[in-house]
């Protein structure tokens, strides 16, 4: 049976256990906010399950110690958004990650597989799937939901023992740990794309001013709504980012009519906004990657190309092509020609060569 802590001396009693493998979990809130909001922590240690309640006053700072701790090999499914929630109380993250949904792609179980169908899978046990959405932030919690919150970490010590025992067998222990490596980077790295205008192909035919704008405006709409801690959509929505960056309203009364029904896009935003659309663009705001165009039928043919050479080693290495290389990997490398960062590691051993070379043809 799981304990409920949400009090501080419990949390340290509990902590105290021995043990350098952790089950980890979260469960979080993010319909109304930019951040996540933290509801509940899932711990297991040693076949003890606690679930921590962070929303209550109590002083997470000895799990925090202990999970930032290199020694301390964290368990976690698909963690990605979970490290986020744990931000506020792990800034710098965990220390050492061992995440079950990648392990499990590299064990030949399939990509992206989901935590109910891996438990099933490993430990033979159907989890029910009741509370994939409840409020997390109620209290008290439901007996049902806190069933499920400890589901989601009793079974992680047989599927870390079952999947590290497969990657052994096939070699890809070291390329996991590389795996889960660069994710542990990039969640303590959050920082702001530099050039989020080129995901807004439809703006391709812009002028260089206007692309300019639309990059001076998707900055703006980032910083904004993780100061004030609103969706991205709550302050400015992609087709209106769109509308005012190619054509600036002429005065405040007339942004205010053109972004009616925006929830966050208060008075001193509206204000902050309009400025920013009139404000001369600088030498330096100017230097920017143009936003490509849709692709034509070249591109097609050779992101086609490169994609069977990722399919041709993926099959080779019994590994899904998309753990291997995704197609949005092959557009950076066909648009710019530059290798990107996330294909260094095991990644480029393997494909380098071989798609570079086809590039140069």
């Amino acid at each position: 049976m799981a304990a409920w802590i949400d009090r501080t001396e419990n949390l340290l009693e509990f902590n105290s256990r021995p043990g350098r493998l952790i089950g980890l979990d979260t469960e979080f809130m993010r319909t109304d906010s930019f951040a996540p909001k933290l509801a509940l922590v899932q711990v297991e240690i040693e076949g003890q399950v606690a679930l921590v309640d962070p929303i209550g006053g109590i002083d997470m700072a000895s799990l925090a110690s202990r999970l930032e701790d290199t020694q301390t090999v964290s368990v976690m499914h698909s963690a990605s958004e979970d490290l986020d929630a744990l931000s506020p109380i792990l800034p710098n993250g965990i220390g050492t990650l061992y995440d079950t949904q990648i392990a499990a792609a590299f064990a030949g179980l399939g990509a992206g597989l989901g935590y109910q169908k891996l438990v099933l899978a490993v430990c033979e046990v159907d989890l029910p799937k009741g509370e994939t959405r409840s409020d997390w932030l109620r209290r008290p919690l439901s007996p049902q939901q806190l069933e499920y919150a400890a589901q989601d970490v009793i079974h992680l010590p047989v599927i870390h023992a079952d999947l590290s025992a497969r990657l052994a067998q096939r070699g890809f222990s070291e390329w996991h740990a590389e795996d889960c490596a660069r994710m542990l980077e990039r969640a303590r790295n959050r920082e702001i794309d530099p050039q989020p205008q080129t995901g807004y192909r439809g703006a391709s035919g812009w002028t260089r001013e206007q692309q300019a704008l639309l990059r001076r405006v998707l900055f703006w709409r980032e910083t904004t709504a993780r100061r004030i801690d609103k969706p991205r959509p709550w302050i400015l929505d992609d087709p209106r980012i769109l509308d005012l960056s190619s054509s600036p309203p002429s005065n405040i009364d007339e942004l205010a009519e053109r972004c009616r029904g925006l929830r966050a896009l208060r008075g001193p935003e509206r204000v902050e906004l309009f400025e920013l659309l009139h404000q001369p663009l600088t030498a330096d705001e100017l230097e920017f990657d143009a936003i490509p165009a849709s692709a034509d039928g070249e591109e097609r043919r050779m992101i086609r190309a490169l994609k069977e050479i990722v399919v041709a080693n993926a099959r080779e290495l019994d590994i899904p092509d998309g753990l291997l290389c995704s197609r949005m990997h092959l557009e950076t490398l066909y648009l710019s020609r530059r290798w990107p960062t996330a294909l260094e590691g095991w990644r480029r051993t393997i494909l380098h060569d071989a798609l570079m070379e086809h590039l140069s043809e």
